[in-house]
């Protein structure tokens, strides 16, 4: 069995990553070792699990089925050596994070360097897209999102705390625009549009009773912070952002706040994760410690 379930782990990787070469540099094996277990699977199951392409490995229906099913079940027997190990009260394993770009890199450098002083033999495989993900599809243990509340009931996620939005523009677009009394002077600005799909975004913005919209995404979205953010500096449009994001330009001076009196939707930062019976003990802590670490710090 140990030799069945390293093959199994070797298939879903190069499923999650698409290739076998990435797949072994994150398995720590050579790509011919990769593509031998595969191979070996395929030849055992006597079906063709991947298709594969100069460009690109993906799955066939079968193999998607297939990685549907020995998915959970990898996890579950990894959850159970978890917890024999348990007893002597270290914390081991790896740990896949996924986590938007700019989230990412703020966030996380500090909170894993700190969360291993105190768990050395936790590892970590960190992704960074700005792409939407399906959790439940995606090779990760954790998934760290600014959102709001899941759609769907079968989700499992956690608050951490609310994201503080604020709209921006440059001085000199300012200096052409004139500052804005209220949103609906945005009507003949250029808005840039910030969202998971690179499109037009609805900025819904309230002060006390009264409710005011505005379009978004003219003439450039993206699904960065980051980029719309030098953007804005670079007076391109205004733009409704983190403050996390735009905090450094705005004590440069690179971006000035506009309408701080007007308040956008709260998004919350949040944890989404996989469909768990229990979650993992390294999973729970790092969560909890992350949490701790976000809130005592404050940096979104």
């Amino acid at each position: 069995m140990p030799g069945e379930l390293e093959t199994l782990r070797v298939f879903l990787e190069v499923a999650a990553q698409e290739s076998f070469a990435a797949a072994a540099r994150r398995l720590g094996q050579s790509p011919a070792a990769v593509t031998r277990a595969v191979g070996a699977l395929e030849t055992r199951l006597g079906v063709q699990l991947l298709l594969r392409t100069t460009r690109r490995v993906s799955l066939t229906a079968a193999g998607a089925a297939y990685a549907a099913r020995v998915r959970p079940l990898v996890e579950g027997i990894e959850v159970a050596a978890e917890d024999l190990r348990a007893d002597t009260g270290a914390l081991s394993g790896r740990l896949r994070i996924n986590a938007p770009i700019s989230l990412g890199r703020r966030m996380l450098p500090e909170a894993i360097a700190a969360f291993r002083e105190t768990h050395p033999a936790v590892e970590f495989s960190v992704t960074l897209t700005d792409r939407l993900i399906d959790v439940m599809a995606e090779p990760a243990d954790l998934a760290v999102r600014i959102s709001g509340q899941p759609s769907d009931k079968l989700t499992i996620w956690r608050r951490i705390c609310p994201v503080r939005r604020c709209l921006v523009a440059s001085p000199a677009l300012l200096a052409r625009e004139g500052r804005p009394a209220d949103p609906g002077a945005l009507g003949g600005w250029a808005l840039l549009g910030h969202g998971p799909e690179a499109g037009p975004e609805v900025w819904e913005l309230s002060r006390g009773a009264r409710r005011m919209r505005a379009t978004a995404g003219a003439p450039v979205a993206a699904n960065n912070g980051e980029l719309i953010a030098e953007l804005a500096a670079r007076g391109q449009g205004a733009a409704l952002l983190p403050r996390f994001m735009v905090e450094d330009k705005l004590r440069s001076g690179a971006l000035e706040e506009i309408l701080p009196e007007w308040e956008a939707p709260p998004l919350w930062l949040t944890l989404y994760y996989p469909p768990y019976e229990r979650l993992p003990r390294r999973v729970a802590a790092f969560s909890d410690f992350f949490e701790v670490h976000v809130t005592r710090t404050r940096p979104v």
